[in-house]
């Protein structure tokens, strides 16, 4: 007897429609699977018999054959056990067809006949409901991302036993509740930052326009401090992105039943030692990398000189494209991975340049030091800030700072004005404004071009950096809510670009 089963399988954070076809015939006994299968797959096989042996299910001595179709695509992961073995307890008629026509089915069994959760499920029912298919047979474990998607009709189950009494027709119950935000400790708010004005308003334009940051200052001048705030100042996400978000963490299996949806803008600390795949994303199945996991976030490098040269240079197509693409043999998958870059980084080895009474460093220690950053990728920074060191009146001080909400409160309404001016455009932030379309967006009048060619000449400044003077000008001026970008503007982006001039070459201004 033939059945026919629909589950899924992972392209990026998006899925494939897979058809698990079993047909049950006289011959010899043999238990087949075939659909170009990755060996976690066809060792399923084994787990299936056993799961259906521990609910009493003996599979007759006949040839079964399993096809995962269409099979011109690598099948890889856990979760086409529960599919099979529907299937093939359809084809056996202990399961109607009817009972199992328009479900999708998803999960890993184990020896017991227990179903075990799986990565992804959020991209399977999202994407499933988008072709039209509205209920879901899944883990137990997974019932609270599977929910996050409000048109689609979810079953979660612990035991293959529970599905087989539901497709029966046994009435379906649930005490799931659903708990959409993640439980995070308290915030860390700006006012618990003496001092470091400058940085602050900094880091206020960079949220503002969603632009990469670089602090440079010796160390204990707070530069981990502010980074680990910067998150905290950014707009709260839109519905959109929550789901995009949460999609990239179900891939990953970072979702739990009880944490489904995240909320907050993500903070993603890698440390120095991170390999290329690890940043990125990769393996042999490709997974989403710390990049893609600061999506619509912040990826903060701290000690940016110690990471490896060659991984930090994988990272200036992302900062372009804002995505990331992964060719490896099982094919070619693509992440999201627009993040807000924040590094940070001591101005030599010992900490202390350019105070040449502390520093210890020689003049070719110092360029070796600042070489482990390229100058491309100093390009595609936009705002590079030096932060010195506190004075005693600045740390002893009981004066609040600013709060974080206050600050929030001047970027949400700058990221407001982006939204309308950019609604026609597929960009939404001033750091993402093509080259092309400078002109028309960060417009400059007589006295303004004429001073920017004065500054051009004087820094001797590459066409991309320019480029990135004028869009944070764009977005000082519309943090004032002003049309034009006037001098003053000019001048403040152009500060911002002081940093990487006096330890790079150039000079001071």
């Amino acid at each position: 007897m033939y059945s026919t089963i629909k589950t899924a399988i992972l392209e990026g954070i998006h899925t494939r429609s897979i058809q698990v076809e079993v047909d049950i015939s006289s011959g010899m006994p043999a238990f087949d699977m075939v659909g170009h299968l990755a060996p976690e797959v066809r060792e399923g096989k084994e787990r299936i018999k056993t799961a259906l042996h521990s609910i009493g299910v003996i599979l007759p001595a006949k040839r079964i054959t399993v096809n995962l179709s269409p099979a011109n695509i690598k099948k890889t992961g856990t979760g086409f056990d529960l599919p099979i073995a529907i299937a093939i307890l359809q084809s056996l008629g202990v399961i109607s067809k009817e009972a199992c026509h328009g479900k999708m089915f998803i999960g890993e069994l184990s020896l017991n006949g227990q179903i075990l959760s799986v990565n992804g499920i959020l991209p399977v029912v999202s994407d499933g409901v988008e072709n039209q298919i509205f209920e879901y047979v899944i883990p137990k474990d997974n019932e609270g991302e599977g929910r996050l998607v409000s048109k689609a009709q979810v079953y979660a189950f612990c035991s293959l036993q529970e599905v087989i009494n539901f497709l029966d027709g046994k009435p379906y119950k649930t005490e799931y509740k659903n708990i959409e935000e993640m439980h995070r400790g308290p915030e860390k708010d700006f006012s618990d930052v003496c001092g470091q004005k400058f940085i602050k308003r900094a880091c206020e334009v960079a949220a503002a326009g969603m632009h990469n940051m670089l602090l440079i200052g010796a160390p204990g001048a707070g530069k981990t401090m502010i980074a680990e705030r910067l998150a905290a100042i950014l707009p709260p996400l839109s519905d959109e992105e929550r789901l995009e978000l949460s999609k990239i963490y179900s891939v990953c299996g970072l979702l739990s039943s009880k944490n489904a949806l995240i909320q907050t803008r993500p903070f993603r600390s890698p440390h120095h030692t991170i390999t290329q795949a690890g940043l990125t994303g990769g393996g042999a199945v490709p997974k989403p990398g710390e990049i893609s996991l600061a999506h619509n976030g912040v990826l903060f490098l701290d000690e940016l000189p110690e990471f490896q040269k060659k991984t930090l240079e994988i990272l200036r197509q992302p900062m372009e494209e804002h995505k990331v693409h992964l060719v490896r043999s099982l094919g070619t998958v693509t992440y999201p991975a627009n993040f807000l870059l924040l590094a940070a980084m001591n101005p030599c080895n010992c900490g202390y340049y350019p105070d040449m009474k502390k520093c210890r460093c020689s003049e070719s220690g110092l360029r070796r030091y600042f070489d482990k950053v390229s100058q491309p990728l100093l390009d595609r920074i936009d705002i590079c800030v030096e932060a010195p060191t506190l004075t005693y009146s600045e740390v002893a001080g009981k004066d609040k700072s600013e709060s974080s909400k206050s600050i929030q409160k001047r970027v949400l309404e700058c990221h407001q004005i982006q939204c309308e001016r950019y609604k026609e455009e597929r960009f939404f932030h001033n750091s993402h404004i093509p080259a092309s379309r400078l002109e028309e967006f960060c417009h400059l009048g007589v006295k303004e071009r004429h001073y920017m060619e004065n500054i051009y000449l004087k820094l001797s400044l590459t066409a991309r950096t320019y480029h990135k003077i004028l869009r944070v000008a764009r977005t000082i001026a519309d943090l004032e809510q002003s049309n034009c970008i006037q001098i003053r503007h000019l001048k403040e982006a152009v500060c911002y670009r002081s940093a990487d001039k006096k330890f790079w070459g150039g000079g001071s201004l």
